[in-house]
Formats: C-alpha cells, structure tokens, sequence
C-alpha cells in the first residue's frame, strides 16, 4: 500500500544524447520519481544553423551590391554554368575567386557558404546544414561553396551533393585540391579553373587607364610590374607593403602552418624568404638544406613543397625529352605576384629584368599553361637558358626569352643566340622575345629564324 509513504516528483528536461545519464538517475534516485523528457536538440541547432547561414547570406549580398573588375577566363560563363559538372575555382588568397564567383552567378538563384567561418567549420553537420540551406535559400539553383579546403573530409560531402544533381561552385586557395578524393571519385565531373591577380589589361582597365596618354600608360605598366596585381591595392599603392606583407604572413600561418602541423615553423619561413629573395633563380634542394642549415634535403623538399600548395611559389622544372633527367634537374623559383618582393623590402629597382621575367611566367599560367605539363624552361647543349619552353599537345610549340632592355648590341647577340641553338635542338614554332624597350625603336638583325620582338604590353594582350 501506498498510505503514508511520500514520493517526490522531478521533471528533467535533458537531451537525447544525455539518455545514458537519464537512466542512471532514474535508478539511483531515492524515494523519488524522475520523468524524464527528452528535448531533440536537432531543432535547437538547426535554428543556430539557419541564423549563421542567414548572417552568410547578409554577408554574400553585401557583396554582391557591389562593383567589381570583370575578370577575362578561358570558358564561356553561360555555358560552364548550364552544365552539372562541378565548378571548381581555385587560386591565392585574396585574388578574387569569391568576387568571380559572385559576378557569374548575380541575378541567379544561388545559396552561399563561406567555410572561412570558423564557426561554420566546427558545428558542420550535413544535415543541419542542408535542412538550413533549404529554409534560407528555398528552391535554390546552385550552391557556393567558398574556401571549401577549410572543411575537413569536404570531399565526401562533395561528392554526396554532387551525385543528388546540386550545381555546385566551389572555391580554395590550395592547388592540392584535386590531388585527393574528389580528383578519384569524380573524374571527368569537375571543370578546374584558377583565378590569379589582375592581369596588366585588367589593371589597366580597372584604373581607367589606356594608351591615349602614352606617358601615363607606361606609368602604369612599370607601376604594375613593381606593386603587382592585387585587386586592393590597385587605386592605393601606398598600402602595398603593409597589406601583402600581412596576406604574405597569414598565408605561411593558416594555409601552411596550421592546416598542415607544421613543427618546423622557423625553417618554413627561412626558406619563404630564401625563396623570395632568390626568385627566378635556380635551386636544388640540396642546395637549399646545406646553404641554410636545415639538415637533409627530404625535409627541406617537403617544405619547399608545402610552399607551393597556397599559390604563393611556383617551381619550373628543365625541359627534358628523359623524364628521370628532367626530375633531378634544378628547378627554377617564381612568385605569384611582383607585389610581394616589394612587401617583404626586396630592392627591386636593380630586377626590373627578374621582375618581367616573374610577371611573364604568371602570365603564362593565367593563360591555361600548366607547370611540368605545358611550361618548362631549357638549356642548350653549350648552357646557353631559354626563359620558357612553352609545349602544346607533346610538341614544342613556343620559345620565349624575357629581357627588359633588349637596346644593347649585347643584350641582342645573347638572347638571340639562345634562342637559335635552342632552335636547332627542339625545333619550335615560334620564337619570341619579350621587352620593356621601345621595340620600334630596335634594330635586329635578321638571323636563319624569324623571331617575333614584342612589348610587354603588347605580348599580355594576346
């Protein structure tokens, strides 16, 4: 009987995922009764989940309200939208992959996540997020995804969007993005396109500037070879130092250091600014562990590649019929951009010819050519250097030598000869020579092989 017995009666509200804990009370509970409820905390997060994707949306129009550069790319936009291959953007921070991504898709029935959001990244669910996506952007046509190298095992989620038929926009700062799951999984599904600092005609066009005011033009030209390409500091050259010295700085720390566990932090920016200040030069790794201390060449390599990943270095390898031969060769260093030699306090008024030589070779990339597949550079049997071999479907198709002031009797004697003996051995289409001289004003003699003299300027606008 139940007479003069007293019970007392709590009421817990907990969670599902507390059930164990629920249980355990429920027993130990002395002369009490516990009902337990259990809250489904999907809701709770789904509804933080809907606000931080609502504060992405607010963030993306913000933006997109905006005015920006058109950018010039290889792929008619209407046509790479209208097909469900994945669209992967992919280049340096802060080059305008976002901003692209933006211009293509405005007017367009589109959803947005930014996964720089750091808070984005910890509380992922894909669950959560696509319930939120469906209430945010309702019957929404293609999904955003910015910076989606931050999101770990973002592949697998990729690649389950992807096979439900979501059109899908995707943007990284990492080159390796293709090098994992999503580059098996998905072969023949994606379009890789890489978005670089202006190019010298969207600069120009940017700043208003044109060859109608031929003193302001080649200004300008000088301006851009020497600050670079970045978009925000095109119309304000005064704060680029500063500004690329801290993009330069929060690279090496996020993209590098951090995504990787990178233990050897000193040695990484030792060989950062070994690079910068030796760009367009040869290197061995080898070289580089002895010359700096660093210890065995395997660590140093590593290193050197985790550089590259970002787009802050490139690294051309010697042209070679023998693969194994072309591999142990020197490879020559560039930068992604001129702005960051002058950020980083390099004199760069005795390298206007590096800088050019810099400039043509991101040039070169901007124009679809690839490293190691399409680019190369090349020395004669006599070790004569052609600046870039540029290869087209397994033939050599170009030769190109960068020279600033290409005035001098001796300037011409040693480019050209360059060019012709490396003529003889690899038989190019075209030879081309690549000058900030006024090239009208040059008198070249004519030689066994005709060779195309170009401006810069003139060259960039092909």
């Amino acid at each position: 009987m139940l007479k003069n017995t007293f019970f007392s009666c709590h009421v817990l509200r907990i969670s599902k995922k507390s059930s164990t804990f629920a249980q355990n009370l429920y027993h130990t509970g002395q002369n009490g009764i516990f009902f337990v409820q259990f809250v489904d905390s999907f809701e709770q997060n789904n509804a933080y989940m809907k606000e931080l994707i609502l504060r992405h949306k607010k963030e993306c129009e913000y933006l997109s309200s905006l005015s920006y550069q058109v950018r010039s790319v290889q792929y008619p936009i209407e046509e790479l939208l209208q097909t469900n291959v994945i669209k992967l953007i992919t280049g340096p921070r802060r080059a305008g992959k976002s901003v692209f991504c933006l211009q293509i898709l405005f007017g367009k029935n589109f959803a947005y996540l930014n996964f720089d959001d750091e808070t984005l990244v910890e509380r992922f669910d894909e669950t959560e997020v696509e319930t939120a996506l469906a209430v945010v952007y309702p019957n929404y046509e293609y999904l955003l995804l910015d910076e989606i190298q931050n999101l770990p095992q973002w592949e697998s989620w990729v690649g389950k969007l992807y096979r439900r038929g979501v059109n899908l926009v995707l943007t990284g700062s990492n080159s390796a993005l293709l090098s994992g799951e999503l580059a098996s999984r998905l072969t023949g599904r994606f379009i890789p396109l890489e978005i670089y600092p202006f190019s010298l005609q969207e600069a120009l066009t940017y700043k208003q500037i044109n060859r109608d005011d031929p003193m302001q033009y080649h200004v300008a030209i000088d301006e851009y070879l020497t600050y670079g390409g970045y978009p925000e500091i095109q119309k304000a050259p005064a704060v680029a130092q500063g500004y690329l010295s801290s993009l330069f700085e929060a690279i090496i720390n996020k993209d590098i250091v951090r995504r990787f566990n990178i233990r050897k932090v000193r040695e990484l920016n030792t060989i950062a600014s070994y690079m910068l200040s030796n760009f367009t030069n040869l290197f061995t790794a080898r070289d580089l562990a002895d010359t700096l201390g660093i210890g065995s060449p395997t660590t140093t390599i590593k290193l050197v590649d985790y550089l590259s990943l970002p787009y802050l270095f490139f690294y051309l390898p010697r042209y070679n019929h023998k693969l194994q031969l072309m591999k142990k060769a020197a490879r020559k260093v560039y930068v992604v951009d001129n702005g960051y030699l002058l950020a980083k306090a390099f004199q760069t008024s005795d390298n206007y010819g590096r800088l050019l030589e810099n400039q043509v070779l991101t040039d070169l990339l901007r124009k679809g050519k690839k490293i190691e597949r399409d680019l190369f550079y090349y020395r004669t049997r006599n070790d004569k250097e052609v600046d870039f071999v540029v290869r087209s479907s397994n033939r050599v198709e170009t030769l190109i030598q960068v020279c600033y002031d290409l005035t001098s009797p001796k300037a011409q004697k040693r480019e050209i000869s360059a060019l012709y003996e490396a003529q003889d051995e690899l038989h190019a289409e075209h030879l081309i020579i690549i000058t900030q001289s006024q090239v009208s004003a040059l008198e070249i003699p004519q030689g066994k092989y005709p060779i195309s003299i170009l401006s810069y300027a003139d060259w960039a606008a092909l």
